[in-house]
This record gives structure tokens, sequence and C-alpha cells, in this order.
């Protein structure tokens, strides 16, 4: 049989080479992997809540400017719930979703004399992006727009005027852009949300009743910036 230089068969040679990976060197591998795979979205996770409060935070902001859009240009007034979800309701319930905004238009009936009353289902519900909700931290501070006039007591998170809560003839966008609470009557609302346990994630918006504006913010558990 010919022979390598170090008198080692070719035969064998070949055989050493074909063999491949052991299994104890695969799992080693699978191991390893796994173990870097999990650091890296342990990592990742505070920027990807980041992300998710973010979301939320812009539809929230893009439905209620869009209630005060509509509201205007149909002249018709638009009644804005923050609903949770549950079955056989407009906000059903969906994995990761917590919170919901649904816009219900009011409607004009013919008759003497002429009713308004709200329509029986909304024309539009936006759930909130997962893991985010309505939420306030313990320990934030008031928006810059002092709506509430002192800290918010968490995890109250909808506020009109000082009052946690929405009253209960509900809030309405009117033609005029004007935000009431249901009997024509302006209110200022203080809205807050965030990602529970992650005070990074604190994002709020305050609408101002007497235009109907819309300002955001965006905070830290702490203070609050534009």
């Amino acid at each position: 049989m010919t022979k390598q230089d170090n008198n080692e068969p070719i035969g064998r040679i070949k055989q050493k080479r074909a063999r491949g990976f052991s299994i104890v060197e695969l799992l080693t591998v699978c191991i390893i992997a796994m173990t870097v795979m999990g650091m890296a979205i342990i990592q990742m996770l505070p920027t990807w809540r980041q992300f998710q409060a973010n979301e939320a935070f812009d539809e929230a902001k893009g439905t209620l400017r869009q209630a005060r859009e509509l509201a205007i240009s149909q002249r018709r007034s638009i009644v804005v719930q923050f609903l949770t979800p549950a079955a056989g309701t407009p906000c059903l319930p969906q994995a990761g979703v917590l919170n919901c905004i649904s816009l219900t238009q009011m409607v004009v009936t013919a008759g003497t004399p002429p009713t308004v009353a709200q329509a029986a289902n909304p024309f539009l519900t936006i759930p909130l992006e997962s893991n985010v909700q309505f939420l306030s931290f313990a320990g934030e501070p008031d928006t810059p727009d002092a709506f509430i006039g002192s800290a918010p007591v968490a995890p109250n998170a909808i506020y009109t005027g000082a009052a946690a809560g929405v009253p209960a003839s509900g809030v309405q966008f009117q033609s005029d852009g004007t935000l009431t609470n249901g009997n024509g009557v302006p209110i200022n609302l203080t809205l807050f949300l965030g990602v529970n346990n992650i005070p990074t994630t604190a994002r709020s918006m305050t609408i101002l009743g007497n235009t109907g504006r819309v300002s955001p913010y965006r905070g830290t558990g702490k203070a609050w910036f534009r």
C-alpha cells in the first residue's frame, strides 16, 4: 500500500477526514449559539419596548387628531372612547393588546324635533401596540400643560381637567374642533400611556378643550419632553 512521508496509509487519512463532527461537538456549538442568541434578545428587549411605546404613542396621537379633523370636515360630533378588550365590544381580545381607542359619529335622525344620538357602532377602532396600555407611573409629573394641577395618581391614565377618568357623558370633538364633555362644555384632557413597570416608556398627550389642539410628550418617568 502506498504510504505518505509520515508512514500513515492514505486510506486511513481519507477515513479520518470523512468522519465530520461528533454529537458532543454539535451540541456544544448549538448551546453556545443559543446562549449568544438569548443574550442578544435580553439586550434588545428594552429597545423593543421603547419601539412599542413609540408606536402606540403615534397611534393614539394620530387617532385623536383624525377625530378632530373629521368633526370639522364632516360637521358632525365625534365621540372618543378609551376601551379595554372584551368579547362583544368594538375592542376585541387580541394577543398583547391591552387598550383601544374608538371613534363614533353622532347621528341626526329626522323628526319633529330632530334627534341626535350616538351611532350604534364606531366607524374606527384602533388597538394600541402590544404591551402598551393607558397607564401612569408612580413619581411621574403632570405634563407641561398642567391640566391636572398635580402629579397623576398611578396607575390612573385618563384625566379630564383635574378629575381622573372620563365623564359619564363621554368626550366629543365638536364641529368647531373643540373637545367637550358631551354636554357641550369644553374640557381639557390628559392621556398617559406606557409599558407596565418600564417608566422610560412613559408617553402622554393633552387636548386643550377650547381649541382641540393635541400636544404630545415623551417621558422618562421623571420628566417630559416634546
